[in-house]
């Protein structure tokens, strides 16, 4: 009897544990394979309401469990099932990743540091996008250190690699804490001057992935600056005004709003992808720089950082034709990117935030994305 009522009690458990709204986990042996020679393998953290899986490939966010105001858990990052879709890229390159070393867009794929030019591939219409053609998306990372809710990574980016002057050691922490915030925290060293801008590049929809537009997700941004580019997304060099544009969001707005107003820049954008200036009131201190709220799961995400900008991506240019984790469409304006940095093109505009890193002057960065329900 004792045998049966224990088996029942399993067979509750299961079910409950896979009914709809809970956490789901993909199969590690899904990511076990060896790129360049070194191991890959995917790892789950978990602390507080949040659960998610890492893989050292390009140190990316696979999955990121949520819960709604019922305590209904969505996956509210886009991603792919196995190792092999982030390695061939049957769409967008960058889901969940650590990109750089140096993010966002450098005019031209060049740099000059001392009279010294410096030459990038170009991977976006004449520009170096996010590190070039292999950037720190594209590689393995080292595990340093694992615990049930951290995870610390390493990569030792050599003198010359795509181009970039230097030896650089990289160190990033992803944590889960009690708090329901999930922590990513840079570190990296040079042995020579070199420019470095690192982020992170998960793209959240706070309904679950695959379920629908991000349009009316209501957003707000603490910046009443924003850097304009030019139509291949290059920063002009000045620093625009937000007031009566699309792009102010002091006060909180459905991201959709202001979207078919005629703007020049929402044309080059196709839509909002743009870096603001944010409003800081400290020079290095861990301020709120954005929230996102989704009315129907009652989901509310805050963006932390010690970085003077946020590249904020409304997700233009998905066009539904690759599959997520759940065989669910990567749609158009589906998803949005959060990322804390320094400035696009920093190294070519002198007024910008400067971005050079010198040996005794090593360069850290923290981002922290808070979670909760309204």
């Amino acid at each position: 009897m004792k045998r049966i009522i224990g088996f029942f009690a399993v067979m509750l458990i299961i079910a409950s544990c896979a009914g709809e709204g809970s956490v789901k986990l993909i199969k590690p042996s899904k990511f076990e394979t060896e790129v360049d020679g070194k191991q890959v393998a995917l790892y789950t953290l978990k602390a507080g309401d949040l659960t998610m899986q890492v893989t050292n490939f390009g140190g990316r966010v696979v999955n990121l469990w949520v819960p709604d105001r019922d305590g209904n858990y969505e996956d509210v990052v886009l991603g792919y099932k196995k190792i092999d879709d982030y390695v061939n890229n049957p769409g967008e390159r960058f889901l969940g990743a650590v990109v750089g070393p140096y993010a966002n867009r450098i005019a031209d794929g060049t740099y000059s540091i001392d009279g010294e030019v410096f030459e990038f591939p170009k991977n976006d219409n004449g520009q170096t996008l996010h590190g070039g053609l292999k950037g720190l998306d594209m590689v393995v990372w080292d595990v340093d250190h694992l615990s049930d809710s951290l995870i610390t990574m390493s990569y030792y980016h050599k003198d010359g690699e795509e181009g970039k002057p230097g030896n650089l050691i990289i160190m990033m922490t992803y944590s889960l804490n009690h708090d329901n915030t999930f922590r990513v925290k840079y570190y990296a060293q040079c042995d020579r001057p070199t420019h470095v801008n690192l982020s992170h590049h998960s793209f959240f929809n706070l309904k679950g992935e695959g379920n629908g537009t991000i349009n009316d997700h209501i957003l707000q941004i603490n910046a009443s600056g924003m850097t304009p580019v030019n139509e291949v997304l290059i920063p002009t060099g000045e620093i625009m005004d937000v007031t009566g544009t699309p792009f102010d969001f002091r006060t909180a707005k459905p991201i959709g709003q202001d979207l078919e107003v005629e703007n020049e820049q929402l044309k080059n954008g196709m839509g909002y992808d743009h870096n603001w200036v944010l409003d800081r009131q400290t020079e290095n201190g861990i301020e709120l720089a954005a929230s996102v709220y989704e009315p129907a799961s009652g989901r509310y995400m805050e963006v932390w950082t010690d970085q003077p900008g946020l590249q904020f991506y409304g997700g233009n240019f998905f066009d539904g034709t690759v599959k997520g984790k759940y065989r669910k469409p990567h749609g158009y304006r589906e998803s949005i990117a959060l990322e804390t940095q320094k400035f696009p093109d920093s190294p070519n505009h002198p007024d910008f935030p400067c971005t050079i890193v010198k040996p005794r002057h090593p360069y850290s960065h923290t981002c922290i994305y808070s979670f909760g329900v309204k």
